[in-house]
């Protein structure tokens, strides 16, 4: 990949979690944590792995 393909990734990959944050944010608001635990826990596995894909992208990013 190239600087701006990894860059690109990077940003959408920002966006997603700023997304999956505010809708956590929503659930907690509302109960839904607790009343939808197992959507909650799936929004969370999302959140983890696009912190951890950010990363790698940005290591990769860093090493060019």
């Amino acid at each position: 990949m190239t600087p701006d393909d990894l860059q690109r990734v990077i940003d959408e990959l920002q966006t997603l979690i700023d997304e999956t944050q505010q809708t956590l944010t929503r659930f907690e608001a509302t109960g839904m944590d607790e009343e939808l635990a197992e959507d909650y826990e799936k929004l969370l596995t999302i959140l983890d792995d696009a912190i951890k894909q950010q990363r790698e992208h940005t290591k990769g990013l860093l090493d060019e």
